[in-house]
C-alpha cells in the first residue's frame, strides 16, 4: 500500500463515469514498485463543472491528471498549451501541471496502436473503418494516419459538435500525411457497407455500448461482417461489448479497448514522472483477458 506523505503529488481522472475505472490500480501500483511518491484519485466531472475542477485542483498543486468522457474536448479550452499532436487532434487526455502552466496532450493514439499491434494486427498498409468523432476516435486517426494507414472511413453524425473538427482533422491528414481520410455520415448505410468491405478493421471509437447500457451497438446491420475483418472497440466495461458479440459470432477476431488503456496510461506517467512504467508487471496484474 502507497503510504500518503506531506509530499505525496497528486494525479487524477477526471470524468463521468469513472467509477469502474482500472486507471487508479495501475498507477497506484506503477508508483508502489518504483518507490514515486504520488497517489492517483478518481473525481465525478462533467463538462459543467470541469472548469472549477480544474481550477481547484491547479491551484491545490495537483501533477497532472488524464480526461475519460466526457471531458477530452471541453478541456482545451481550460489549457494554457497543447502538444503538436493534441492540437492537431482538438482533444486532450493528459495535463501536466509544469510550475503552474497546464499542458495538453493526447496520448490514446500511442495507446490503441499499441493493443492493436499487441492483439497481433499491423494496421500498416491497411484500410480501417472508425465510427465516431470524439475525443478517442479523433486521436487514434491522426496516429493511425502517422503510423502508415493507407485510408481511413471515419462515419461521424451529421449534428455532431465535432464535426467541422472532424473534417479539418481529415482535411489535415490528407495534406500532410500520405494517409487518405474520408468523413462519412453515420447514417448512410450504403457507405457504411462500402467502407467495412474494403476495411481490414472496424473500430468503435464512441460510448455506445458501454456499461451500463451494454443492450445497444454501433453497427444495426451485422451482415457486414466477415470472417476476415478485425472488429475492435475502446470500451472495455464491458469486456466484450455487443458490437464484439455480434462480430465474434459472425467469426471476426475481436479485441476490446484494455491494452489501449494500459499504453495511453504508460505514456501519461512517463509524462507526469519522467519514469517508465512497469508495463509487463503492470499487464500481468490487472489486464488479463481470460
Amino acid at each position: 500500500m502507497n503510504t500518503i506523505t506531506g509530499h505525496t503529488g497528486l494525479t487524477a481522472l477526471l470524468g463521468s463515469p469513472v467509477s469502474h475505472s482500472i486507471s487508479p490500480l495501475m498507477h497506484n501500483e506503477a508508483f508502489r514498485q518504483l518507490g514515486l511518491d504520488y497517489v492517483y484519485l478518481c473525481f465525478e466531472v462533467t463538462e459543467d463543472t470541469l472548469p472549477e475542477a480544474v481550477a481547484g485542483l491547479k491551484t491545490c498543486g495537483i501533477r497532472g491528471f488524464n480526461l475519460t468522457m466526457p471531458n477530452k474536448n471541453k478541456i482545451v479550452e481550460l489549457l494554457d498549451e497543447l502538444s503538436p499532436a493534441a492540437r492537431m487532434i482538438g482533444a486532450v487526455n493528459t495535463v501536466v501541471n509544469d510550475g503552474g502552466k497546464l499542458i495538453g496532450y493526447n496520448t490514446d493514439g500511442i495507446g490503441y496502436m499499441q493493443a492493436a499491434r499487441d492483439a497481433g494486427h499491423d494496421l500498416t498498409g491497411k484500410v480501417i473503418t472508425v465510427m465516431g468523432a470524439g475525443g478517442a476516435a479523433t486521436a487514434i486517426c491522426a496516429q493511425a494516419a502517422l503510423d502508415g494507414v493507407k485510408k481511413i472511413h471515419i462515419f461521424a453524425r451529421p449534428t455532431s459538435r465535432f464535426r467541422e473538427r472532424t473534417q479539418n482533422l481529415v482535411n489535415t491528414i490528407n495534406s500532410s500525411t500520405s494517409c487518405e481520410a474520408v468523413l462519412h455520415d453515420n447514417a448512410d448505410t450504403a457507405a457504411l457497407k462500402a467502407a467495412a468491405a474494403e476495411s481490414y478493421l472496424l473500430l468503435n471509437a464512441t460510448s455506445v455500448g458501454m456499461a451500463p447500457h451494454t443492450d445497444a451497438s454501433i453497427i444495426p446491420d451485422t451482415s457486414i461482417f466477415r470472417p476476415d475483418l478485425v472488429v475492435s472497440d475502446v470500451i472495455y466495461n464491458p469486456q466484450e461489448t455487443l458490437l464484439l458479440r455480434q462480430a465474434k459470432e459472425a467469426g471476426c477476431q475481436t479485441f476490446n479497448g484494455m491494452y489501449m488503456l494500459l499504453y495511453q496510461g504508460a505514456e501519461a506517467f512517463r509524462l507526469w514522472t519522467g519514469h517508465d512504467m512497469p508495463v509487463a508487471l503492470i499487464k500481468e496484474k490487472f489486464f488479463s483477458q481470460k
